[in-house]
């Protein structure tokens, strides 16, 4: 009896590897189709994406930040609603991704004010009446406030009680809310926007920083209660990262630059040489936190820094020269890296 043919090369089938070697292997019809199912599988799961069938709230997702973060989550497969109170931008974006007027559709665009409790439930509440539940939930919206220089004394409190309204109760309403849908459920992630000045001051107004600040420690504050019904919460801390937001506001301490100066200088505030900090880098560091691949990651602040915060150069006299400064503050404070205000 004659036996089968080789499934390797031999000696004796030296130059002919391809005609008797896997000739016969992929001649088997069954082979053949256990390889176009795997084929198919593989193709599915790139196609579906990392989050596949969830459901997310992207607050401030008309523009930014926000509006990178739902281009991202519905090339992997979410269904998002984006909130803001940018009418004409989020239905832009809703339309641009995919969205459709109908209970259906992928993309859909709410207004809501985060500073208004009612509304955040409101987003919260659609999401899980159109698609049953809620996933995830961005918390992003935010506002810099006044931005040009102030001495402490002369402090803008009504400018203080705003960007805490936006920035620190506004999350806090989008944390709440989020809860109240996902511990039922006994699963879900939560991940809201911190900055690198919730780590260093020096970096911007007293009023963004303490609300950046508060942010990051809402996020420890939550993270254990939350961790008990199986919900994440997180923290994302971008440094400068030339949003329009960020963009417009230079102008309060660059007064005369046009927006392509503007956008330098921003770029330029980071420490990393090369690559520039960009909405599209936040936006992956969101998904990473609302995939499953995060899902033990819990009362973290991932920071987006390219290591800004963890380098300080020292001020002391060049090498050889005496006159050591004793710290007075130095571990609490570090300098972005741009021109004076107003030059």
């Amino acid at each position: 009896m004659a036996s089968p043919p080789p499934l390797l090369p031999t000696p004796s089938h030296r130059g002919s590897f391809r005609s008797r070697s896997y000739g016969p292997l992929l001649a088997q019809p069954s082979l053949i189709y256990l390889l176009a199912i795997t084929a198919l599988i593989v193709a599915l799961l790139f196609v579906r994406g990392r989050l596949a069938g969830k459901v997310a709230v992207i607050t401030g997702g008309a523009s930014g930040i926000g509006k990178a973060t739902a281009a991202e989550f519905v090339r992997n497969g979410a269904r998002v609603i984006i909130a803001d109170v940018q009418d004409d931008l989020g239905w832009a974006v809703a339309e641009e991704l995919g969205g459709r007027d109908d209970d259906h559709s992928a993309v859909r665009y709410v207004r809501c004010d985060v500073t208004d409790e009612a509304q955040v439930a409101a987003a919260v509440d659609l999401a899980v009446a159109l698609h049953g539940r809620l996933d995830v939930m961005f918390n992003n919206a935010g506002i810099t406030g006044a931005l040009s220089p102030t001495p402490l004394g002369s402090m803008d409190m009504a400018d203080f009680d705003r960007v805490m309204a936006v920035n620190l109760r506004g999350v806090v309403a989008g944390v709440k809310h989020a809860a109240r849908v996902m511990v039922p459920r006994r699963r879900g992630s939560i991940i809201c926007t911190a900055s690198t000045t919730a780590l260093l001051g020096g970096l911007a107004p007293p009023a963004y920083t303490a609300s950046k600040a508060a942010v990051a420690g809402l996020v420890r504050a939550t993270a254990g209660e939350m961790a008990r019904s199986g919900v994440r919460v997180n923290a994302i801390s971008p440094h400068a990262v030339p949003t329009p937001l960020a963009i417009t506001g230079m102008a309060q301490w660059f007064p005369g630059t046009d927006v392509e100066e503007r956008r330098r200088i921003v770029e330029e505030m980071n420490e990393m040489v090369g690559p520039a900090l960009e909405a599209e880098d936040i936006a992956r560091a969101a998904m990473y936190l609302a995939s499953d691949e995060a899902k033990y990651v819990n009362g973290h602040n991932l920071v987006v820094d390219g290591g800004f915060t963890v380098n300080k150069q020292l001020n002391v006299p060049a090498p050889g020269r005496h006159n050591l400064v004793v710290d007075g503050g130095f571990t609490v404070n570090k300098q972005l890296n741009v021109p004076a205000p107003g030059r």
